[in-house]
């Protein structure tokens, strides 16, 4: 049986408000790669980033719809159910 998400009807967007980890730009850090919140758009950096930006804005708004932000990838993933799309 595949398990399936429940949280595919938070996602409200597809859009990046930033080019850049918006945490880690104000900053003046760095980041290794780029995840897209799909509930509002937050761009933070990866878990592999010393920040982990992206895994903070789940925790701190609970909306639990990723995708990578990196150019060709096509997949997301799902914080709270821990499942992964591609495509998402």
């Amino acid at each position: 049986m595949t398990q399936s998400c429940q949280h595919l009807h938070d996602i409200h967007t597809r859009g990046a408000n930033s080019d850049g980890c918006e945490e880690c730009l104000k900053m003046g850090d760095e980041w290794v790669h780029l995840r897209v919140c799909m509930v509002c758009g937050h761009v933070g950096c990866c878990d592999d980033s010393k920040n982990k930006h992206a895994t903070r804005h789940f925790h701190a708004t609970k909306h639990p719809i990723i995708r990578s932000k990196e150019p060709g990838e096509t997949w997301g993933w799902c914080y709270v159910d821990e499942l992964f799309y591609d495509p998402i």
